[in-house]
Parts: C-alpha cells; structure tokens; sequence
C-alpha cells in the first residue's frame, strides 16, 4: 500500500487516536491576555508605603521639623525681650539697639537694691526709648516664665546682610576682602566676640549660616561690645554654595581647623582675598564645609591642651590676616 498523503491536521489527528490525550504545545500569550499578572516593580521602603507604621513615624517627624522651623522663623523675626538687670545695663551701655524698656511696677522704689535698675531707666531716657510699666503676673508672662528681675529690654530682630553685600563692602573699602564664615557656631557669646575680633582687625563682615547655627541675639550684641552695629553679619541659606560664590568671585576660602595642613603663621595667602572659616564648638568643620575650602590652617598649640575656643582662634587667624596685610 502506498503512503497516506499527509494533510494539514493529520499529525494532530494521530496525535489524538494513539492515546495521548495531551494537546501538543502550542505558542504562549506571552503574559498578554487577561489573566496575566501585571508587575508591581521594587518593594518600596517602609517609609512610603501607605499605611505603614514607619510611613506615619516619618510624616510625624516632618510635621515636627516644620514646626520647629516656622518656630525658629517666627522667633527670628520677632523682636527679642532681654532679661534681667546686669544684661540690660551692659546692653544699654553697648548701644545695642532697643524699641523700649519694660520694668515691673513698683521696682523702681525699692532703694540701694535697684540701683542697676534706676541706671537703665537713666541710659534709656538718654536715648529716648519709651519706659513700660507693667505689672509682675503681665511680666511673668511676657517672658515665659523666666527669671527677669523686674526688668526687660526688648530688642527689634537684627537685620541680616547678604553674603554678596560683603564683596560690595570690601570692594569699596579699596582692601582686599577679608570675610568670616562661621559653621555651625550655636554660642551666641563666641558670635558676639568673633564679630568683634572681625571688626578689630578691618574684616569686611561676618557670614553664619541660617540653619543650626546662632544668630544676632542680644547676647550676641552685647558681647560684641558695640561692634556689630560697626561690621555687618550676613546669614545664608546654604554655607558651602556662600563660599563657592566668593571662590567666584576670586576669594580663597581658609578653613581653620586643628589638624590643618600647615601652620597658621607659615600660611603666606593671608595679604589675598581670603574668606575665613572657622567651625563649630566641639565639632569644628562640617564634611561639606570642609571640602569647599582651598586649604586649612591650624594654629600649634600644646599638647596638653585639647582645643582653642573658636572665638579666640579666629582672633588669632585675624590678627596673622591684618599683620600679612601691612
């Protein structure tokens, strides 16, 4: 007999009658029809899965965050009460700016014991600021609770200058510019003394960042010793992009540090245009900071002693700055 001619389905048909009962197989859908599954992508983190715990711990941190932010901002731009009788003399003698003088009623008559009082009354009728009598609970009140001794200053909210103010500044005094950057100092006291040492020694400003770092307090003020209504104190957003814009502008930035990479008395860039940076208590140079200064200084000091206060280091990098410029 001759060989059945092959037909289309013949093979499938044999398939069938040799007791298989199994389909041969066929193309696949490649996860197009409708029963495919649809890919989800990369687990996301815990924080931003919805729901989740630490999505809601997270989203609770940054309410909080905000908070303190708008707080810190709305301090900043609220006049500020100095408190106490030896603080407010001591800021009244520095001309520390002032829109008035508060004093709780009836202290004023107490004798030898007010004497501190009588002679803020004296300074700020001098300089025309008004005198407010208040009573004590209105008082306790107006400063949260802390102690005032009868007496407060209340001190309007320094009015910054802006970094580029300080190339202004120094590009009309005809000097090389001379500028310090503080990062991260949080003392008001070191502030006040840096801005002083800034202004002894013909620097063009002081610059301190906006975040994690003290302002222009009344502390600040007074521990300036008038100075800060001499030299202006410039705040910005960001420190590290401050520095790489006076980079720009020709500056070399000069961290100080205590394992700087070469004495500061050896240091031979100090008659240039020169941004100083000095850093936090304890801490010192933050890592970005750092890394956006052209070189660091140190200042030799002995052994056995751990660290210089930065205020006092950054006086005597000022003065090696103004002796290099004679």
């Amino acid at each position: 007999m001759g060989a059945e001619p092959l037909m289309a389905g013949n093979s499938q048909r044999r398939g069938r009658s040799s007791g298989a009962g199994k389909k041969t197989a066929t193309a696949g859908t490649g996860g197009k029809n409708r029963r495919a599954l649809a890919g989800r992508g990369a687990t996301p983190p815990a924080e931003a899965r919805t729901g989740h715990p630490a999505q809601r711990r997270a989203q609770a941190d940054a309410r909080r965050r905000a908070e303190r932010d708008r707080s810190r901002q709305r301090a900043e731009e609220s006049p500020e009460l100095l408190l106490g009788r030896n603080p407010v003399v001591e800021a009244l003698r520095a001309q520390i700016p002032a829109t008035a003088l508060y004093v709780v009623t009836g202290d004023t008559t107490r004798g030898a014991l007010d004497e501190r009082i009588a002679e803020a009354i004296a300074l700020a009728g001098d300089r025309g600021l008004p005198l407010l009598e208040v009573g004590k609970a209105e008082f306790d009140r107006m400063s949260n609770g802390a102690l005032h001794q009868g007496i407060g200053l209340q001190v309007p909210p320094y009015q910054y200058a802006h970094p580029e103010d300080l190339l202004d500044l120094a590009r009309d005094s005809g000097r090389p510019p001379l500028i310090v950057a503080m990062d991260g100092v949080t003392d008001p006291r070191n502030l006040g003394a840096v801005v002083r040492s800034a202004a002894a020694f013909d620097a063009h400003g002081v610059v301190v960042p906006q975040r994690r770092s003290v302002g222009m307090t009344a502390s600040a003020w007074r521990t300036s010793a008038g100075a800060a209504a001499r030299l202006p104190v410039a705040r910005a957003v960001n420190l590290a992009r401050a520095l790489a814009s006076y980079q720009d502008a020709g500056l070399m930035t000069v961290g100080l540090a205590g394992d700087g990479d070469v004495d500061v008395h050896e240091f031979d860039g100090f008659a240039d245009p020169v941004a100083l940076v000095v850093g936090a208590e304890g801490t010192g140079l933050s890592r970005l900071v750092r890394e956006r200064c052209d070189v660091v200084v140190r200042i030799p000091i002995a052994r056995d002693t751990e660290s210089l206060n930065v205020s006092v280091a950054a006086g005597i990098a000022l003065y090696a700055a103004a002796s290099a410029r004679r």
